[in-house]
């Protein structure tokens, strides 16, 4: 027998001993196969080692059949494959656009680009959670062009959130379609490589939001979004690129495309790894600074994107399954839980988080 950590077990394990809690209370007896309930309860009751033996059960026949996992889920829904057949129509009609205007000079027709994106958020208006779809939506062949369509019609939703008029709707809706085009200008074995850019690689990357401004900067769009262009990796605080500006010397849309732009690079699927849970995004704003944000404009994004999960599903990591019944403003990332054990509020509980939608 061995002693391995809760978080490493698996199911079909065999239990090699009693296990108890604190209480003295019996858990888990001895000769117990694993399946994921157990494995949670275990979980529940903070117990972070147990014995197994070493070899497997020959025949298991307790074991709970993997769930898919909530991506796989929404891929396999007929509302992801109706929104994915749009999406594509709008990948590829965009690529051709844009690929027209580096390659050949062709004026930059917004119109026609808007037309494709509009066709999409009329699908999205029927789509229970539009964000769990763009998540899902990562085409790595094409990831450029799937990223500044996702930030475009993220940034749409953001700004009815922001209850900005209709044409501040359109103009924040194309500062996100167009903010990365730069890096259609820069060696696609950099843009598409999976590991960790050199310091050399990283500068250049760097350079997309003035090779966006200097390729777009002719196509009579309006200042504001070229603005987006040139000043989304910008910070408040003054710790962005590639200026260093601040506050309200940026642009109002390069302030949105901001958030859009990083919400949407942690909580698409990578070649290296599968989607982030959007609450993991979520208290990486809160942990590292939200004062490098527009104080309203984050607080809304965030407070919303997070009430767009209410009454969700959750895995904690600790194991246990609930429900998301109350979102606590003061801690977004740490809302309520209704468990089979009873009300968890994760923002007195700092030791647990939401590990996973379910």
């Amino acid at each position: 027998m061995r002693r391995i950590n809760v978080s490493e077990l698996v199911p079909g394990m065999i239990v090699a001993e009693d296990v108890y809690n604190y209480n003295n209370q019996l858990i888990l007896p001895k000769g117990l196969i694993l399946n994921d309930k157990t494995i949670t309860k275990l979980a529940y009751y903070s117990i972070f080692t147990i014995k197994i033996d070493e070899e497997p059960a020959e025949q298991v026949t307790d074991i709970s059949p993997y769930e898919i996992s909530y991506s796989e889920k929404i891929q396999k829904s007929s509302e992801f494959i109706r929104f994915r057949a749009e999406f594509e129509k709008d990948v590829d009609a965009f690529k051709q656009v844009i690929n027209d205007v580096v390659e050949k000079g062709a004026p930059l027709d917004v119109d026609k680009l808007m037309n494709h994106t509009l066709n999409i958020l009329d699908i999205s208006a029927t789509t229970p959670c539009v964000f769990d779809m763009l998540h899902n939506m990562r085409e790595y062949d094409d990831a450029t062009y799937v990223h500044c369509i996702n930030v475009a019609l993220i940034c749409n939703i953001f700004a009815r959130w922001l209850r900005m008029s209709e044409e501040q709707i359109r103009l924040a809706t194309i500062s996100g379609l167009l903010h990365d085009v730069g890096k259609t200008m820069l060696p696609d074995a950099i843009i598409k490589k999976p590991g960790k850019l050199t310091e050399e690689e990283f500068d250049l990357i760097k350079t997309h939001p003035q090779e966006g401004y200097r390729l777009l900067r002719n196509s009579h769009l309006p200042i504001a979004v070229l603005d987006a262009v040139l000043m989304h990796h910008e910070r408040c605080d003054g710790s962005g690129y590639p200026m260093g500006t601040t506050g309200n010397k940026i642009g109002v849309y390069a302030k949105m495309v901001a958030i859009a732009d990083v919400y949407d690079a942690m909580t698409s699927a990578r070649i290296y790894r599968g989607p982030l849970c959007p609450f993991k995004a979520i208290s990486l704003f809160e942990s590292e600074g939200l004062n490098k944000y527009d104080p309203g404009f984050i607080m809304t994004f965030l407070e919303n994107v997070v009430n767009t999960y209410l009454l969700n599903d959750v895995r904690l990591s600790n194991g246990v399954t609930g429900t998301i019944v109350f979102i606590n403003k003061d801690k977004l990332s740490a809302p309520t839980i209704k468990t089979s054990f009873g009300y968890l509020d994760l923002s007195k509980h700092t030791d647990i988080s939401i590990e996973a939608l379910i």
